[in-house]
């Protein structure tokens, strides 16, 4: 594959998470094209979080992207580029659900979008819970806490009702660990 090579970047709009960038790219027969660059600033952190009982605790919540509700795994922002992602996945946890983990460890890291974004979340197994407390919600957050087992969350990816990449990849590689 010829090299393709950015020739200059655009910030078009800046907003609280996200920088919207155009790119414009040299193309190996010499034409220029316009690309879109979305850059999430801090990255993020999500958590399959395991109950003793091995029922997996969802969050239902109002996507404006997607003009709906979706059910994901607990997740958000880190406060900085410089903050630990298992500090975040411990803090949203904790602030979504009231849930503390005994034990925290990462499954794996992806990006969720490559094709025009950079963000990175870390996603983590949490177990040995225990409810610390109610929500703590920001704001600007509405969300319903929900249980599932692994076999109903699987059928729900593989039918496309979970459609959310950290979900789906939480889903399935906690599946693939349990099944090893």
């Amino acid at each position: 594959m010829e090299e393709i090579k950015r020739i200059k970047r655009e910030l078009k709009h800046s907003g609280s998470i996200l920088d919207i960038y155009e790119d414009t790219m040299l193309l190996p027969d010499g034409r220029e094209a316009k690309w879109d660059f979305v850059s999430h600033r801090t990255g993020a952190a999500c958590v399959l979080a395991i109950k003793p009982n091995g029922k997996i605790i969802m969050v239902r919540q109002f996507r404006s992207a997607l003009d709906r509700i979706t059910l994901e795994v607990p997740a958000g922002k880190r406060d900085s580029v410089n903050e630990d992602t298992k500090i975040c996945a411990a803090r949203e946890l904790e602030e979504e659900t009231g849930y503390r983990a005994g034990k925290l460890e990462r499954l794996l890291s992806l990006k969720s979008t490559v094709a025009f974004c950079d963000e990175l979340i870390d996603v983590y197994l949490a177990t040995d819970l225990q409810k610390v407390g109610d929500q703590n919600l920001d704001d600007d957050e509405e969300l319903d806490i929900e249980e599932y087992d692994l076999e109903e969350l699987m059928d729900m990816c593989y039918a496309g009702t979970l459609q959310d990449s950290k979900t789906v990849a939480a889903i399935m590689a906690y599946a693939a660990r349990k099944n090893r």
